[in-house]
């Protein structure tokens, strides 16, 4: 359990961000200023499974493999800080962040889902904070220091409801518009077959 002057400082902060809300609406901040970054935990391959259990985030969006626990929750952002450096992720489901993750412990003023779209935003800035070397690194403080403007819970909502929404819009056509192009080729060559043959 957290001392009680820690969770004091962090009601203390959470009480501080909704006032000046309240009284000039949205605010400019640092990630690392309303939220805390926590660094996932090693796991090693011999102890992952190809299918069961929680994905395993290592240095990717993709799972690296299936873990029998998880260590994060579901709905949490998290950021590759080592191999694809920069990349953002959600998950909808319960994972286990392994050490090259970030996550953000969100407070009670942040939708995680915000965060998410934040960080796919400025992604551009994460990335040009990694360390080109054998393994591109990015550091906590790149993270920490990413500015963003934060509204209140009932804006961020809407704004993530309304992204959602573009997001599932755009992936329906992704995968419907090849459909629609490969049957209207169909009938376009079915026509002229005809039309070539006089049948």
């Amino acid at each position: 359990m957290p001392p009680k002057a820690c969770i004091l400082t962090v009601q203390y902060r959470q009480d501080i961000i909704r006032l000046l809300q309240w009284v000039f609406g949205p605010i400019k901040v640092k990630l690392g200023s309303i939220c805390d970054l926590e660094r996932g935990k090693r796991v090693v391959k011999s102890q992952l499974s190809l299918t069961n259990g929680y994905p395993v985030f290592q240095n990717s969006l993709t799972p690296l493999g299936y873990f029998e626990r998880n260590n994060r929750q579901a709905k949490n952002t998290f950021i590759v800080c080592a191999g694809a450096a920069g990349e953002v992720g959600f998950s909808k489901i319960p994972f286990w962040a392994a050490d090259d993750i970030f996550t953000i412990d969100n407070s009670e003023n942040i939708v995680s889902k915000y965060i998410y779209y934040v960080l796919l935003h400025q992604q551009h800035k994460l990335k040009s904070k990694v360390r080109m070397a054998s393994i591109p690194r990015l550091s906590r403080s790149s993270i920490e220091n990413i500015q963003f403007i934060l509204p209140n819970i009932k804006v961020q909502t809407e704004i993530v409801n309304n992204l959602d929404k573009f997001n599932t819009i755009c992936s329906d056509l992704s995968e419907g518009l090849p459909k629609e192009i490969e049957l209207r080729q169909k009938q376009y060559e079915y026509y002229r077959d005809k039309l070539l043959t006089f049948d």
